[in-house]
């Protein structure tokens, strides 16, 4: 059992599920997460925020707006989620060229 204190361990798949948190909880958790994803080369992200209120809808497309490494986001089709997902593009990290 973890306690507030305690970091919660999610893995970096391409996929974050926020049904667990809290607005207010997640302004450091999506870009961290976000940037793991990048580290990885997991370039296309579906972030699960529920359908709800929009809160925290809200409050992950204010996250992006702002975030650097984000190419583009949009509310997912019916496939992915609709309106309870939003789909990410983030920008490959840049890396120094390889020397021979």
């Amino acid at each position: 059992m973890y306690t507030e204190q305690e970091p919660i361990p999610l893995p970096v798949d391409g996929i974050l599920d926020l049904h667990c948190f809290r607005p207010g909880e997640i302004k450091d958790l999506v870009p961290e997460y976000l940037q793991e994803c990048r580290k990885r080369d997991i370039l296309q992200v579906r972030i699960i925020h529920g359908k709800g209120t929009g809160s925290l809808r809200r409050t992950v497309h204010a996250i992006l707006g702002r975030l650097e490494g984000v190419k583009s986001f949009r509310m997912a089709g019916e496939d992915a989620g609709s309106w309870g997902a939003t789909l990410v593009v983030l920008q490959a990290e840049e890396r120094p060229p390889l020397s021979r």
